[in-house]
C-alpha cells in the first residue's frame, strides 16, 4: 500500500512538472510572436527580420502598426547598408503598388562598420487596401544581385477616416512655352508650368511640397500638355529646411552627382524648385545647400 501511494505521488509531481513546463513553452512561443502593438508576427516575418537585425534595425513603425501620411521612419543601419550616407525606402500596398519611394538619410558618419542611426518621411495618397509594406533596400552601388539586400516590414493602414488635406503647386517645364522668334528654347522661367495636387495638412508644407515636387510624377494629361520634368533624380533628396526673415534654405543630397550639367538644366531644374517654394506666403527667397549642387 505504502509502495503504491508513492508511485501515485512521483506520477502526480511529473504531470504538474510537465503541465508547468507546457505552459511556460505556450507563453514563451506567444511573447515572442506578439509585439508590443498586440498584432500576431508570422513565423516568416519573425525570420526575416531577425535574419536582418545584424544589418538594420527599425524602430519606427513597428511590425504591423496602423500607419498613415505622413510616415516617419526611424532606426539604425550599419554603414554598409548606405552609400553616400542614404539607402532606398518605398511603401507598397497589398497589391504591390509603389504608395510612396524616398531615400533614409545617416543622421551621423556613415563611414563605419558600426549601427548609423537613420530617418526618413514619406507621404503618400490614401491607399486601396488595408494592409502594405515598407521596404527598407541596402543601397547597392555596383547594381550586382549578389550585394542586392533589404528589410521588409509589413504595416497596416488607417483606413475610412478621411485626412485633412491642402492644395498646392508643382512647378514643371513645357519648352513648347519657352522659345524665341526662331523657335530656340530659352530655357527660362516662361516655360514654368504649375500643375496642383492635394497633399495632407502637415507642419512641414513646404517640404512635403518640394519632395512631392522631386518625385516628379505627372499625369497623362499634363504629359499630352508638353509638360515634362527630369525628376527624380537617382539620390537626389530633401534633407530639411530652414526659414528665416523669409529666405527658405533647402538642404539637399546628392551622392550621385545628378544636379549638375550645362546651364539650361540646371537652371530649370533649380527654378522649378525655387517657384514652387515661393508659393508659401511666407517665403520670398530661396537658397539651397550645399552650394555645389545645381551648378553647371
Amino acid at each position: 500500500m505504502k509502495k503504491t501511494s508513492t508511485v501515485l505521488f512521483g506520477i502526480l509531481i511529473l504531470i504538474i512538472v510537465a503541465s508547468v513546463a507546457f505552459l511556460y513553452v505556450a507563453e514563451k512561443k506567444d511573447l515572442q510572436n506578439t509585439p508590443e502593438n498586440g498584432e500576431e508576427i508570422g513565423s516568416e516575418v519573425r525570420e526575416h527580420i531577425e535574419s536582418k537585425s545584424d544589418l538594420i534595425v527599425l524602430d519606427v513603425p513597428e511590425v504591423n502598426a496602423k500607419v498613415n501620411s505622413p510616415l516617419v521612419i526611424r532606426g539604425e543601419a550599419r554603414g554598409m547598408w548606405y552609400f553616400e550616407a542614404s539607402f532606398s525606402v518605398r511603401l507598397i500596398d497589398a497589391n504591390g503598388v509603389v504608395l510612396a519611394h524616398h531615400y533614409a538619410t545617416a543622421k551621423e558618419d556613415w563611414m563605419t562598420e558600426e549601427f548609423v542611426p537613420f530617418e526618413s518621411t514619406i507621404t503618400f495618397t490614401q491607399p486601396q487596401t488595408e494592409t502594405g509594406t515598407l521596404i527598407l533596400e541596402k543601397q547597392n552601388a555596383s547594381g550586382l544581385p549578389e550585394h542586392a539586400d533589404e528589410l521588409r516590414i509589413p504595416v497596416s493602414f488607417t483606413m475610412g477616416s478621411e485626412v485633412a488635406k491642402r492644395t498646392v503647386e508643382l512647378y514643371y517645364y513645357n519648352p513648347e512655352l519657352d522659345t524665341d522668334s526662331s523657335g530656340n528654347v530659352m530655357c527660362s522661367s516662361d516655360g514654368l508650368v504649375a500643375v496642383t495636387r492635394d497633399i495632407p495638412i502637415t507642419q512641414t508644407p513646404i517640404q512635403d511640397t518640394v519632395r512631392l515636387l522631386l518625385e516628379g510624377k505627372l499625369t497623362q494629361s499634363e504629359e499630352a500638355e508638353g509638360i515634362t520634368t527630369e525628376y527624380p533624380l537617382d539620390g537626389v533628396a530633401l534633407e530639411g529646411a530652414s526659414l528665416e526673415n523669409g529666405v527658405l534654405t533647402l538642404s539637399f543630397t546628392d551622392p550621385n552627382n545628378k544636379t549638375g550639367g550645362g546651364s539650361c538644366r540646371v537652371g530649370i531644374l533649380w527654378s522649378q524648385i525655387s517657384e514652387t517654394a515661393k508659393q508659401f506666403d511666407e517665403v520670398s527667397e530661396v537658397r539651397f545647400t550645399p552650394e555645389e549642387l545645381f551648378q553647371p
